[in-house]
């Protein structure tokens, strides 16, 4: 854990308030012996978020890569971790593009304790996602509609 546990109401880079959204409650399955959540399993809610982010973007992960041939993979994660989320904590987990490429995306991504109004800051992630073609795995550039789309979302951090 991090000193910085009392990370509450707060986000240096604007994304727990600016970004895409998703809630997800803490199952038994999530957590460790200590009855907090194992490490590991907010890359799992990363996915989930970005996933939804890309649905409520009109693109289905599976429609890609049956109509278009095509997988988004994750290259390289980097999380940070504050305070721990316990079972049956609410969570928030956020979801903001940090940088587009031709053939990748960084995100920035959060996951916050929700009780009430107050909202606790529990991991920070750096998430680097490529795009590959579905049969041979070579990175493949975005398809330029596509990336025009999710560049123009209100969820990326404009420069």
């Amino acid at each position: 854990m991090s000193d910085s546990s009392d990370k509450k109401n707060s986000s240096s880079n604007g994304v727990g308030n600016d970004a895409f959204t998703w809630p997800v409650r803490v199952y038994y399955e999530d957590t460790d012996t200590g009855g907090v959540v194992f490490y590991a399993n907010y890359l799992k809610f990363f996915e989930r978020a970005r996933t939804e982010w890309l649905r409520a973007l009109g693109y289905s992960q599976q429609t890609l890569t049956e109509s278009a041939g095509l997988i988004f993979v994750v290259k390289s994660t980097a999380v940070d971790y504050f305070a721990p989320a316990r079972l049956d904590d609410e969570l928030k987990l956020t979801v903001v593009v940090e940088q587009f490429r031709n053939a990748s995306m960084t995100f920035i991504q959060e996951a916050w304790r929700t009780q009430g109004i107050e909202q606790t800051l529990l991991a920070r992630g750096h998430i680097v996602i490529v795009c590959v073609d579905a049969a041979s795995f070579r990175p493949q550039a975005i398809p330029g509609e596509m990336l025009a789309r999710l560049k123009g979302n209100s969820y990326a951090i404009q420069p």
